[in-house]
């Protein structure tokens, strides 16, 4: 911003009033860059311009301001409104984006003679009333297959004025025969009895089903207590039919009515606001929406925002809304509240369930639309979990086994880009240490892979994992710095029992969510750096004991061996078998060394 610019900004700033409302910034081209709310708006847009307080991002809008344009309004919320609506109108750059393009369902009760209700995306203003939006399609139609179940509602789209209904226009249909309609097309229908459908079916979309369960209650005892008990089963169907709908749908108590609950999920620069609208313990409402962060937004800001934009969305008149926390906007139309226990505080951890859910969702089908997205994302998170200063693209995991000692092997397996690269993995077969030491063996095979891959001027991993604790870590740490790769290489430490992860030169090791991808994938390397290390090893000791009973027979050959330990798989195996068994195989002389052989 030059000079000139600055002092014009600064004129307009110095006639602004201290009152709440709304501010525009401009940039050289006139597009409306950014907008703004504020409590005090000569305070707020002068703290832009002060660079004590500026950001990173908000210094990058204040080089693009050219001009600025302000509107007074009554109150805060007034102005929160009004901010609402021109981000949604003008979309400006810097502001934050509300990532919703989908066009959802309605359900509408149209205003006309003999009224029909039914699924919609597009919402006419004919003076119909319309219920939603639903972000659950299959929700809308489970509540449209009640009406449908408890009101002969009709689905023709015929225009039924009593002119044309006394005329004899219209003809009894298919749904007439099957009694999903009692034809009011051709005047068998009572017009106060159809409207009294619609009345019901209302309360129904409205979450208002104690009231019509009392009054379908009422309604069956008495045709009951005039013995017509026919009209009384059909009532009594009605009412099941409402009460099953009823116990599916309550989850807190029915005296928490008319309430708003807002659940808040912010999750790698974008927040995950879910809505629910409680009707007498259950929920009739419910959508999450996404904000994408432009500049450093505060939360409570951002809140405010989402709970405008959703009541108004849903044309809620709920006097309560229930959210994680204050977002500092005095308001006549509702109370705000923070709840700590109770059926209130169940509420709003459903919902910021409802907006882990959806966030989770969107990535899932990102994901499956562009894999290398969420190789991207967990490489990033272990670079974040773990400090290292590049996406570990190229991993190597290792782990020890012996027996009491003996036959000790270690296994190097290797990841590339978060999945096993099978054909990578390695073996090897302790030359230097005698007896059960983890750490000189820990120590060998470090050296030996990292010396190998030097020498071949072989690509290195960004990171090493150690099956073990400090002490394996710090011997492995040890080795890296004969080597001169210590700070090249990133290496860190998972100890078994409680899945902790250590780090070099620290004694305090990382406790890390047991649902965490990271964690996930380092486990993942263990438990291959051990299953491959086990079954080597198990390899190694099962040839050692083939070797030491059956190629100290002399007289056996190696084929013989081979030939026998093919045909019965074992030692012991062979030492069971029936001499002619064995005769028949490898002939009566052969057989006679060998259980000689045996037996000594």
């Amino acid at each position: 911003m030059n000079t000139e610019t600055l002092n014009k900004i600064k004129n307009i700033i110095s006639v602004m009033p201290e009152k709440p409302g709304v501010y525009q910034y401009f940039n050289k081209d006139g597009v409306i860059i950014y907008v703004g709310k504020a409590k005090n708006l000569k305070r707020r847009v002068s703290s832009y311009f002060n660079k004590n307080n500026q950001g990173i991002k908000t210094s990058m809008l204040v080089k693009h301001i050219e001009d600025l344009k302000y509107f007074i309004v009554e109150t805060e919320e007034d102005a929160l409104h009004l901010e609402n609506s021109m981000i949604k109108e003008y979309q400006p750059k810097y502001n934050i984006l509300l990532k919703d393009d989908k066009t959802y369902p309605w359900i509408v009760v149209k205003k006309e003679p003999f009224p029909r209700i039914f699924l919609t995306r597009t919402v006419i203003k004919d003076g119909s009333k319309y219920y939603g939006p639903y972000s659950n399609v299959n929700m809308a139609k489970v509540v449209l297959s009640l009406i449908k179940r408890l009101y002969p509602i009709r689905t023709c789209n015929y225009l039924l004025t009593d002119d044309k209904i006394k005329s004899g226009k219209f003809s009894k249909c298919l749904e007439y025969h099957i009694k999903n309609c009692n034809a009011p097309c051709v005047g068998l229908e009572n017009k106060d009895k159809y409207d009294e459908y619609i009345k019901q079916a209302r309360q129904i979309l409205n979450g208002e089903t104690t009231e019509l369960s009392r009054i379908l209650m009422e309604e069956m005892l008495q045709l009951s207590s005039e013995l017509k008990f026919e009209e009384a089963q059909k009532v009594k169907e009605k009412y099941q039919l409402l009460e099953n709908y009823r116990s599916k749908s309550v989850i807190v108590n029915s005296s928490v009515d008319n309430v708003d609950v807002f659940g808040y999920e912010d999750y790698e620069g974008t927040v995950y606001i879910n809505y629910m609208n409680i009707r007498e313990g259950a929920i009739i409402q419910s959508m999450t929406i996404s904000y994408k962060k432009r500049l450093d937004e505060d939360k409570e800001d951002i809140l405010a925002l989402g709970v405008t934009e959703l009541r108004e969305r849903f044309a809620s008149d709920a006097r309560e809304v229930i959210v994680p926390f204050e977002f500092g906007i005095d308001t006549k139309k509702y109370i705000i509240t923070v709840p700590q226990r109770g059926d209130k505080r169940h509420l709003l951890q459903i919902s910021t369930k409802n907006a882990i859910q959806y966030r989770i969702d969107i990535t899932k089908q990102s994901e499956k639309l562009n894999p290398e997205q969420r190789t991207t994302r967990i490489l990033t998170q272990l670079a974040k979990d773990f400090h290292l200063p590049e996406l570990p693209r190229h991993m190597e995991c290792f782990d020890n086994s012996n027996t009491q000692g003996t036959n000790a092997v270690s296994a190097c397996v290797v990841f590339k880009n978060a999945k096993p690269a099978k054909k990578e993995y390695r073996h090897f077969n302790v030359k230097t240490v005698i007896g059960a030491n983890d750490y000189a063996t820990m120590q060998e095979v470090i050296h030996r892979r990292y010396k190998r891959l030097l020498d071949e001027g072989a690509d290195l991993p960004q990171l090493i994992v150690v099956d073990g604790g400090k002490g394996q870590l710090s011997v492995a740490v040890e080795t890296l710095k004969e080597l001169g790769l210590y700070g090249k290489i990133s290496i860190i430490g998972i100890a078994e029992k409680l899945e902790e992860i250590y780090f070099p030169n620290d004694s305090i090791p990382l406790y890390i969510d047991k649902n965490s991808e990271s964690l996930k994938v380092i486990q993942h390397m263990r438990d291959e750096a051990h299953r491959f290390g086990i079954t080597h090893h198990r390899k190694k000791r099962s040839k050692a004991q083939i070797v030491s009973e059956l190629d100290n027979i002399k007289g056996i050959g190696t084929k013989t061996k081979e030939l026998l330990i093919k045909t019965f798989k074992s030692v012991k195996r062979i030492k069971e078998a029936d001499y002619q068994e064995i005769a028949n195989l490898i002939g009566k002389s052969k057989a006679d060394i060998l259980k000689k052989g045996l037996k000594d």
